[in-house]
This record gives C-alpha cells, sequence and structure tokens, in this order.
C-alpha cells in the first residue's frame, strides 16, 4: 500500500487541494536563476526570482495532473540560450500529455533581435503576439573584438601562447586580425545554432526548411505578416490570452492562475508527498557553476562565480559515506578555469565512481575546456544543442605593463632571488629560457588533456586530437563527434541516473549536495571533510583598484587558469 493511500494523510493540514481548473505560467519578466542564493539575505532578495529547477520540476509534475489545464509562457525578457532549450523540451512534453500550453509575447524583438524568444515561444501548441509587435527571426551573430591595436598604443605587450590553433581566447589581446581558424570556429558555432532554431520552428510550427529560411530573411515582419507566414497563430493582447483560456474551462473566476515554481513548491510541501518521499532514494545533484579555481567556491563579486576544486571535491565525498544517495548527476555551467583545479575534480568523479554509485554529467550553457575536463570521465555526457563545449586544448601568459606605466610616469621594479622568480611579473617580458618554460609545460598539459579525454571517451588518440587543438563546439555537432553521449537538459540526465543506477524516477529524491542547515553553517569546522566546510564560500571581499582592473584585463584572456573559454558566444 502506498502511503498517499493512506485516508489519515487526507486529513492532515494542507492536505486538501484547491478544487479549481490551474493555471500555470511561466513570467520570464521575473528572471531565471540557475541555482538559488545559500544565505538568507540572497534568498529574501531573491524571493520573487524562480530557479529553472524549480520551474522545470512544475512543468514535469504538470504534464501528470489533470487539474493543470494549461501553461502559459510569457515571453519579453532576456532568457538565456540554454535555458531556453530546457524550457522547450519541458514544454513539449507538457504538450504532448495533452495540456494546452501557450506563448504571449508584447513582440518577439523590439528593434533588437528575437530569434531565440521566438524559437522557445514555438514549442507552445499557440503562439500569440500582441497587434503593435513584431516577430524578428533574424537569425545567429557572433562577433568578437580585438584590443591588439589600442594595446600597443597604450604601450602594453601581450606575451601569450596556446595550444593549438583554436586555442583562441589571447587573440583578443595579441592578434591585430581575426585568424581563419577562428573565423572558421565561430561562423561554424553560428551556424549549428542556427540550424537548431530552423529545426525546431520548422518542426514546431509544421513549416518547411524553406519556410523557416523565407521568413528569417524577410525578418522583422509585423503581426499582420507573422501571421500570413503561418509564424503565430492568433494576434492579441495579454488580456485576450487568458479570457480565452479561462472561457475554454469555464466561468471567469475558476481558474486559478499559479506560477509553474510555486506550483512545484506546493506539490512537494503536502504532507503525504514529503512523507512518501522521505524514505525514497536520492539522486545527489552537484552544481559546478563559474570559473574552476583552487580552494573554496565564491558566489561572486569583482571576480565573478567560481567553482572552488576544494568545495566540488568535498560535494563529491559527502556522498560516498550516504547509503540514501544512488547516483549523481554533475550539472556544469563554467567556462573552465584552473588545469589543476579540473584535474582534482575529474579525480573525485572517478572516486565515485569507484563506489558503484553511475555519474552522468549534465552540461549547461558552458561545459568548455576545464568544463568538459571535468565533465568527461562521468558514465555518460548530455548537453543541450546550444551547450557551448569541448576548447580541449590549453594557453598561458602575460601582459607586460612596463612600457605603459613608464609613459604614465609610474615607477615599479620587480627584483628576486632567482632568474625565474619574476617569470609572471607583468613588469618584464618573457626571457628566451622562460618562454621555453611555458612551451614545455603548456605541451605537458596539452598531452595530458588529450589523452584523458581519449581515455575517457573510449576514443583512438588519433581520432581524439583533431577535434581538440581548443576549438569550441556546439552539444549538436559534439553529439555528433563523439564527446558527448546525447542531447538533452537537467531532466534527461537524471532520468539517465536513474535508469544507470535501477532507480524508478517517480520514486526517487532529487537533493543539491550538501544541503547543510542554517546552525551548522554557523558552527566552525571541525575537518574538511564536515558539513560546514563543504558548504564554506570566500568572501566577496574588497580588492585594489590596481588588482581589480588587473584582473578585469587578465581575466577576459584567461577567465580562470590555463583551460578556459576563448570567448562567449551571444544569439541574436
Amino acid at each position: 500500500m502506498h502511503l498517499r493511500s493512506l485516508p489519515l494523510l487526507d486529513q492532515l493540514p494542507g492536505a486538501a487541494s484547491d478544487p479549481r481548473p490551474l493555471l500555470l505560467e511561466i513570467d520570464l519578466a521575473r528572471g531565471m536563476a540557475e541555482q538559488g542564493p545559500k544565505d538568507p539575505l540572497s534568498a529574501l532578495r531573491q524571493r520573487n526570482t524562480p530557479t529553472l529547477g524549480h520551474v522545470l520540476s512544475g512543468l514535469r509534475r504538470a504534464a501528470d495532473d489533470e487539474q493543470v489545464v494549461a501553461v502559459v509562457l510569457l515571453l519579453g525578457a532576456p532568457i538565456a540560450t540554454t535555458h531556453a532549450d530546457e524550457l522547450a523540451m519541458a514544454l513539449r512534453e507538457v504538450s504532448a500529455a495533452g495540456t494546452r500550453t501557450v506563448a504571449f509575447a508584447e513582440s518577439y524583438g523590439e528593434l533588437i533581435a528575437g530569434t531565440l524568444a521566438y524559437t522557445l515561444a514555438t514549442a507552445c501548441d499557440e503562439v500569440w503576439l500582441q497587434p503593435s509587435g513584431s516577430v524578428a527571426m533574424t537569425g545567429v551573430a557572433v562577433s568578437v573584438t580585438l584590443l591588439r591595436g589600442a594595446l600597443d598604443k597604450l604601450g602594453i605587450e601581450p606575451q601569450f601562447s596556446q595550444r593549438h590553433e583554436y586555442k583562441t581566447a589571447a587573440n583578443q589581446f595579441s592578434a591585430p586580425t581575426v585568424t581563419e581558424p577562428q573565423r572558421e570556429m565561430m561562423q561554424r558555432l553560428a551556424d549549428s545554432v542556427m540550424e537548431w532554431a530552423r529545426a525546431a520552428i520548422a518542426s514546431h510550427r509544421r513549416l518547411s526548411p524553406e519556410q523557416v529560411n523565407a521568413a528569417v530573411a524577410a525578418s522583422p515582419v509585423d503581426a499582420d505578416r507573422a501571421r500570413e507566414l503561418g509564424l503565430i497563430d492568433r494576434v492579441g493582447y495579454r488580456d485576450e490570452v487568458y479570457t480565452t483560456l479561462r472561457e475554454s474551462v469555464g466561468r471567469d473566476g475558476e481558474v486559478e492562475q499559479l506560477f509553474a515554481h510555486r506550483y512545484a513548491h506546493r506539490v512537494s510541501s503536502k504532507p503525504a508527498e514529503q512523507l512518501r518521499r522521505r524514505r525514497d532514494p536520492v539522486v545527489a545533484l552537484v552544481p559546478v557553476h563559474g570559473q574552476i579555481t583552487g580552494g573554496r567556491s565564491r558566489n561572486g563579486g569583482l571576480g565573478g562565480r567560481a567553482a572552488g576544486s576544494d568545495t566540488v571535491v568535498a560535494a563529491l565525498e559527502s556522498v560516498h559515506d550516504r547509503d540514501d544517495v544512488r547516483a549523481v548527476v554533475l550539472h556544469v555551467d563554467s567556462p573552465g578555469g584552473s588545469y589543476v583545479a579540473s584535474d582534482a575534480i575529474r579525480r573525485g568523479v572517478q572516486q565515485v565512481r569507484a563506489t558503484g554509485r553511475p555519474v552522468v554529467a549534465s552540461m549547461g550553457g558552458l561545459a568548455a575546456s576545464g568544463g568538459y575536463f571535468i565533465s568527461m570521465n562521468a558514465d555518460r555526457v548530455v548537453a543541450l544543442p546550444t551547450t557551448l563545449t569541448g576548447s580541449i586544448g590549453v594557453l598561458g601568459g602575460k601582459l607586460v605593463l612596463q612600457r605603459a606605466l613608464d609613459r604614465a610616469g609610474i615607477v615599479s621594479e620587480s627584483m628576486g632571488t632567482h632568474p625565474n622568480a619574476t617569470m609572471f611579473s607583468t613588469l618584464q617580458p618573457f626571457s628566451e629560457d622562460q618562454w621555453q618554460l611555458l612551451d614545455r609545460w603548456l605541451d605537458r598539459v596539452y598531452d595530458d588533456f588529450t589523452r584523458k579525454a581519449a581515455q575517457d571517451r573510449a576514443m583512438a588518440y588519433d581520432r581524439l586530437e583533431p577535434l581538440a587543438r581548443g576549438r569550441v563546439w556546439t552539444g549538436a555537432d559534439a553529439v555528433e563527434r563523439d564527446l558527448v553521449d546525447e542531447l538533452g537538459g537537467r531532466q534527461r540526465a537524471v532520468q539517465l541516473a536513474c535508469n544507470l543506477a535501477g532507480l524508478d524516477r517517480e520514486r526517487i529524491r532529487l537533493a543539491t549536495v550538501p544541503q547543510v542547515p542554517l546552525l551548522e553553517r554557523l558552527r566552525p569546522a571541525e575537518s574538511t571533510r564536515s558539513p560546514a566546510a563543504v558548504n564554506a564560500l570566500l568572501p566577496d571581499g574588497p580588492e585594489s583598484l590596481l588588482g581589480a582592473v588587473a584582473g578585469e584585463l587578465l581575466g577576459a584572456a584567461l577567465p580562470g587558469g590555463a583551460l578556459s573559454l576563448p570567448w562567449t558566444l551571444r544569439l541574436q
């Protein structure tokens, strides 16, 4: 007998549900966080900003709930490409279950590109557009800015080396023009993303690829023309969307409106649900978000969010002693960073697998270079079509500021005990011997990265290496080259983890680890394995002005270390 069938549970406070039909809403104007804040103050400030995970959970539950009669997606605010990927997949599942889904926007781009917003909208059964709006499905653009000319004028000398021709992070400082390998790679990324968008639009709107291409060429188009082209279903205002949906169900007022993430909370907080799940096995979610660094993780500040190897490895180790944890999903949204920190996290993944627990890597928007390094050893690797991954390569170097300081009248001098004590000083260039040292180190790291990638992906080295060389691939292209196992979002990753562990997806708890109670966080850590140590974050402390400026300059080229993504792709 299931717990939910016990009559007593229906009598508990909060167990009774509102019998009214539910109209779920996803309002992108409220923003969407990748994960919830760890501290209470931030949680209070962001209480009205849902996390992607909670929205996806609400949609997954809605697909099996007859009380949910429709889902409304309100577009207009910017959204991350991969968030759009995840939402589109979830909305299609809701639609396939027989629940009506409707997208509305005042405009799919107003004097800006609206390709991404419109592509997401087509995942819904109906697409609405305000009469004054337009569809600006203008395609995908990728841009890069080169600073070499400006640096020369300022007296700043870039000195970088990379492995190999596609590892172009430092090109924005050292290259006077866009190189052919960089141009080739960027063009392919844009083409791949557009292929994903075109295929999705054609499938969801029942259009041919040629019709989609014609619509892109004609964009932006007004509402009437968009309807003629088959891009939208209805022209109307937002209130008309809700009126139409209410009328399709019954009298006005009978339908309850509820955000999808609040619906997920309502369902999961029912006493019957909590009691039923208390003994369910756990699939642990370990997030790796931000630049990969050594030490502890950092939530933000001038350096941005960082995934510290100490924090991530401790989280992975925390599952070893938990009998209830049966599988792990490693959610990676990182441009990479430190080579040694990435290697430490990869080792942590290996150790979890050695306990017999499967590990599935779920790639978010970025899982490149160091982000790929920590993912490639998982039992299965899942990426979204627009994930930026690969970038199997390495770079290193510095910006020499001495001439710029001289021009500014600043006197600065470095002294050291040995010839290489000042090797990475920005006050002097590399010597010939130091260049050789740097190149030998880069060769060693590249060889280690590529050989481990070939081993982890069960590929011959001669097949893997041409796919490396620092080249960035979309998730769609990475799957075709066996760098990734399959396309899908975090929900698919959880399902795969359940399959590998022999679990029923409907009878598990998905829990971010470690979950440390507030009082436990306030206690001093007893060791590196104690919960307080695992959950510790570096403070977002003040930095000197010079350090902040130098960090911004160097961070653009080396966001977190030798294994880092060259640049950011923006869908326009």
